[in-house]
């Protein structure tokens, strides 16, 4: 069966997986935004902050980041 994690189970594997170590690399060499913004580094990574994808990554991390 298919399994389906959202944004924040996605942040907790990557940190069961490879600790904090890879839930940095991914929050800094990853990226989703729509519009290839890469100027602006949130809490989340990088990214515009207003398209969905920013907006669904930035959900998730607020989810994770709170435990």
């Amino acid at each position: 069966p298919l399994m389906w994690r959202d944004k924040a189970e996605t942040w907790r594997l990557a940190e069961r997986l490879g600790g904090a170590a890879l839930v940095e690399l991914i929050r800094m060499e990853s990226h989703s935004c729509y519009l290839g913004e890469r100027a602006v580094l949130h809490p989340w990574g990088y990214g515009c902050g207003h398209c969905p994808a920013c907006e669904l990554r930035a959900r998730g991390w607020e989810q994770y980041a709170r435990g």
